[in-house]
């Protein structure tokens, strides 16, 4: 028996206007998906608990059966792990996005412009990290690249009483009445001061702007963390289990469970990301003796914070058609009985381009007791119709994981 949990990252929405009031979910052509609608299982879940921001890392270990409460330690140093970044006690984490600001001379008179810096890429991040590495890196901070935009700053010593805010929640918002608050607050400040003066000196920077582009010209620090460690996700379901994500945060959580982590080079943790590679790398660790693999999208939550329907749209559908399909045809070659789940962690509407904690529309699939022929156009809506709800992502789990449940 195998066990496949696509999470479609940000993949659940509210109506849109300028989609006829209907959701990327209904718009979507997604034969796959609304076929295992129509013979499985769906219905919704509530992956955030109420006490918790709905943020993807908070969701992630929701649905992975680790609830929030009692092993959230912050996102960022989810992420260091994943970068081989050394933490100890004491160490807080923070993320550093590569940010595009615009171009007023007062720092807190800027405005964020763009969360991912253009959607820079890894290769150019690194330059720009090493730049700042050089300039800034001490016996208190160290800044570690990652994937892309995402990078993770190391504060030894660091406050664990300060508030930051989400560099995807504060699009187009003046830097002034964002700034980090708390006991150390003012260091962060000068921290992302100074490598705003850094980076919006290099070549690659004055380059994008020259041709109209945004540029990658600053850090911007949320998201804080502690050192934590997670339960073996196989002690404690019982299952030999694979992650495969383009995101440092996804790989992170596994990492920290014990998991194998399946690298793709061609994973981005984008909006344009290896769709066919994630499900032929998955369907290669299934053949190879896993038991449960975990097959993360980015692609669908960063069209969200960009307000990009089509590529939305497009990334559902690349799942259904392309990521999907390369695990079905695996588990019917090895002759294979299988579950498969597809899930989003959390909503991303593209109207607020920022994450939000409705109940989350699930689909359950399990191929020795429903047949695939009908169809059912699974969305936000058709899910709650059926009056199934989990109160958190382990209770969903755990009846995943349940064979007596179908």
């Amino acid at each position: 028996m195998k066990y496949i949990f696509v999470l479609a990252d940000g993949m659940a929405d509210r109506p849109n206007e300028a989609l006829g009031g209907k959701t990327p979910m209904h718009v979507a052509k997604k034969p796959h998906i609304n076929a295992f609608a129509a013979a499985g299982i769906r219905g919704l879940c509530q992956t955030v608990p109420a006490e918790f921001s709905p943020g993807s890392d908070v969701a992630n270990l929701s649905v992975l059966g680790y609830p929030p409460k009692d092993f959230y330690k912050g996102r960022s140093s989810l992420e260091a792990i994943s970068a081989g970044v050394p933490l100890e006690k004491g160490d807080l984490t923070l993320r550093a996005n590569l940010v595009a600001l615009s171009n007023e001379e007062c720092f807190e008179d800027k405005t964020m412009l763009d969360y991912c810096g253009g959607e820079v890429t890894t290769e150019d991040a690194k330059k720009l990290i090493a730049d700042v590495q050089k300039a800034l890196d001490d016996e208190t901070f160290s800044i570690h690249s990652s994937v892309s935009f995402r990078n993770v700053l190391l504060w030894h010593g660091g406050a664990t009483d300060m508030t930051f805010h989400p560099a995807h929640e504060i699009m187009g918002h003046r830097l002034g009445d964002e700034l980090p608050e708390g006991s150390m607050a003012a260091a962060a400040i000068d921290y992302m001061k100074k490598a705003h003066d850094v980076l919006k000196e290099h070549p690659y920077n004055k380059e994008k702007i020259a041709k109209g582009e945004l540029p990658a010209n600053a850090l911007w620090l949320w998201g804080p963390g502690v050192k934590a460690a997670l339960p073996s996700f196989a002690e404690r379901y019982g299952l030999k289990g694979g992650v495969i994500s383009g995101v440092d945060l996804i790989r992170g959580i596994g990492i920290s469970a014990g998991m194998d982590i399946c690298y793709l080079s061609t994973a981005t943790g984008g909006v344009v990301t290896d769709f066919r590679g994630k499900g032929e790398l998955a369907a290669a660790y299934l053949k190879g003796g896993g038991e449960f693999i975990f097959v993360h999208v980015e692609a669908p939550d960063e069209s969200g914070h960009q307000g990009k329907a089509d590529a939305k749209i497009n990334a559902i559908e690349k799942i259904d058609q392309e990521l999907i399909p390369a695990i079905l045809d695996a588990c019917e070659a090895m002759h294979e009985d299988y579950r498969i789940i597809v899930s989003p962690d959390h909503a991303t509407p593209l109207a607020l381009r920022t994450h939000t904690r409705e109940p989350i529309p699930f689909v359950m699939f399990d191929s020795r007791h429903h047949q695939l022929g009908g169809e059912i156009n699974h969305d936000e809506e058709s899910a709650k119709e059926t009056g199934i709800i989990f109160e958190d992502g382990k209770s969903m789990l755990l009846k995943f994981l349940d064979p007596s449940y179908y």
